[in-house]
């Protein structure tokens, strides 16, 4: 497994922490993604055997959420 914590600093509110989470979730080798308000991050569990970061950013993004560079 492999865990990562993705900056998202357009986080504001419970309704972006239930889209970004609801788009996550269900991605097959995602198993969990919590989204911290306060923090405006999504710390995110994965097997990259069966899901890759690219695949993660693009969920969020396809919410309307930008995923900041490290």
């Amino acid at each position: 497994m492999t865990d990562i914590t993705l900056s998202v600093p357009d986080i504001s509110c419970n309704h972006c922490k239930s889209s970004i989470e609801a788009a996550l979730v269900p991605l097959e080798g995602v198993e969990t993604a919590q989204v911290s308000i306060d923090k405006r991050n999504v710390a995110v569990r994965f097997d990259d055997d069966q899901v890759d970061l690219a695949t993660i950013v693009r969920a969020i993004d396809d919410q309307g959420y930008e995923v900041a560079e490290s």
